[in-house]
């Protein structure tokens, strides 16, 4: 910790660190990465699974993620919908993150029909989807204060913290006392409340570096000193003149994880997916760059946005049983206060034993073990074309539709390896016409052609499938996923920059995030993508494992050309 704030910290009561902090996990989505961070900061951690348990909580932390409705339906069946409202409405310490703070108000557009705790007046609204911004959002943002608090102690009030939703707390009058920071995405609306006692924040604290750090530990320390409760706000005209926020683009830093032939977890890269050296006889060892947790320890400690573990290791076959992997998540999730996500063998599959398992269930398993959202490959693939001959419909089966009903969209990611498909002509693109886009970056077919279109590809790369990227796009939006993770065969490894047409074809096609991947080689691909296609993050890899250029590197190009960015 540097500045005012390691000061503050440092003179405060020994006392602060005796709370002991009571987390009300109702088991949707990554809460190992809040208990990590209540640990680091040196809080006892106790898990709250009994209603009676609030009667002697020195503080309750309730963050959540998934659904409003299912939030509100796990506090009705536990017995906490009364023992909840009456703890806050008693001024009792409390900590809601996410869906922490949203449960908070009367009722939400998410699940018309369910109430809230009633706490707080209002109703959660959906972000209306326009051209410009994605929904939901996810990635950093601006949190500007709109009154002062302990909460807030050692922050200059332009950091950035990371938000993850699709629904928001409207700005309004008679949320003036309640109102602690507001956010602009598209609209200004509610990022965090504090009054008394109770601090609840949509941005997730847990994630946003220590930044969020900070205000979880602030906050802490005041509750336990006693001086948690913040001054009363500003004159509603002066409050509402505070300053709009911005939306920052993200640099992803992605490691493709796999076994080396000695069985060691290793992080390597491929050239066109191939993730062998050469070799005279055709063996060549697997290309190692370094091990998984160090090398995500040294983009943490850089800067980066988020961090990616692609799991491309044979254990992909029975990831619940992949415990080196597993292994892998809960040592990164401690140290690591970024989003994580991880993708491989998430489907439904039956084990060596014959033990049958779902997509969910594997989901879960990253879960607990740290990850924060999951990406998956190939089942996409065939969740889109069945979503399609079904003439647009869903059956509620896919993996995308199971996961993201229990832990929402905005923790599915699809991951997609298309590839160019050279056509003499639209008619000879079939059902694909639509689908093609002219020389793209300039290239020519083998045989000269100008037309292609972009065919998504299973099995790491290895086979076709007949549906075209913006198929998938459409269909995997349709079916509930909340982003993409667009890839590029052809631009693998290549380090002549991301196939802008690609990446413009599909970000025009949805309305979630999408994710720039494969062949940055400079920092000036970065800042080339997102001035051409607007897309929400950018990702690299092998440029920073090889220490051609660094995180910080990319984020000076970005602040050169004045993108929008959290700074390192």
């Amino acid at each position: 910790w540097t500045g005012p704030y390691a000061v503050a910290r440092a003179e405060a009561p020994k006392r602060a660190m005796v709370l002991t902090v009571s987390l009300l996990d109702y088991g949707a989505g990554n809460v190992r990465s809040v208990r990590n961070a209540l640990v680091k900061l040196g809080y006892p951690v106790v898990d709250v699974d009994r209603p009676e348990q609030l009667r002697d909580a020195q503080v309750v932390v309730f963050p959540g993620v998934g659904s409003f409705g299912s939030a509100m339906a796990f506090l009705k069946q536990k017995g906490f919908l009364e023992p909840l409202r009456e703890y806050v409405r008693a001024d009792r310490p409390y900590v809601g993150i996410c869906l922490g703070m949203q449960t908070l108000f009367e009722g939400s557009e998410e699940s018309p029909g369910v109430k809230g705790l009633g706490v707080l007046p209002g109703v959660v609204r959906r972000f209306r989807e326009d051209a410009v911004l994605a929904v939901p959002q996810i990635g950093w943002n601006g949190a500007a204060p709109y009154k002062q608090s302990p909460a807030l102690t050692g922050l200059g009030g332009d950091e950035c913290v990371y938000f993850v939703h699709s629904y928001h707390v409207p700005l309004t009058d008679e949320l003036h006392e309640w109102v602690l920071s507001t956010t602009t995405y598209g609209v200004d609306y509610v990022s965090a409340v504090h009054r008394g006692n109770v601090l609840a924040t949509q941005f997730h604290p847990e994630k946003s570096s220590r930044v969020g750090l900070m205000i979880l530990d602030n906050h802490l320390r005041a509750v336990a000193a006693g001086t948690s409760v913040p001054p009363s706000p500003p004159p509603l005209e002066q409050a509402r003149s505070r300053p709009h926020t911005v939306p920052r683009k993200r640099v992803v830093a992605c490691l493709d994880v796999r076994s080396n032939d000695a069985g060691d977890l290793v992080v390597t890269k491929g050239d066109s997916y191939n993730v062998r050296e050469e070799a005279a006889d055709g063996k060549g060892a697997v290309r190692n760059l370094g091990m998984p947790v160090a090398l995500a320890s040294r983009y943490y400690e850089e800067g980066a946005d988020e961090i990616t573990f692609l799991n491309i290791t044979g254990f992909r076959d029975s990831p619940v049983e992949d415990l080196p992997m597993l292994a892998l998540l809960v040592e990164a999730s401690q140290t690591l206060f970024v989003p994580l996500c991880v993708g491989g063998g998430i489907k439904d599959y039956v084990d060596a034993k014959g033990e049958a398992h779902s997509a969910v269930e594997v989901a879960a398993a990253y879960f607990r073990a740290g990850a924060d959202k999951i990406s998956i490959g190939s089942e996409a693939v065939s969740a889109a074309k069945a979503y399609w001959a079904a003439g647009g419909k869903g059956d509620g089966k896919s993996c995308i539709e199971q996961i993201a009903h229990v832990y929402g969209r905005q923790a599915v990611v699809i991951s997609v390896d298309p590839r160019r498909v050279w056509v003499a002509g639209r008619e000879a693109a079939g059902s694909h016409a639509d689908a093609c886009l002219e020389s793209p970056q300039g290239a020519l077919g083998p045989n000269g052609e100008r037309l292609c279109w972009y065919e998504c590809t299973v099995q790491g790369g290895r086979a076709g499938s007949d549906l075209d990227v913006v198929q998938l796009a459409k269909g995997c939006e349709a079916l509930g996923a909340g982003e993409l993770l667009l890839n590029s065969i052809d631009a693998d490894g290549q380090n002549s920059g991301f196939d802008l047409a690609l990446v413009a074809q599909v970000k025009s096609a949805v309305s979630i995030p999408v994710i720039a991947s494969s062949g940055a080689g400079k920092p000036e691909d970065f800042s080339d993508v997102f001035e051409a296609t607007g897309v929400e993050a950018a990702l690299a890899a092998g440029i920073f494992h090889r220490k051609e250029w660094s995180i910080g590197q990319v984020k000076e190009q970005l602040r050169a050309k004045t993108i929008a960015y959290r700074p390192s």
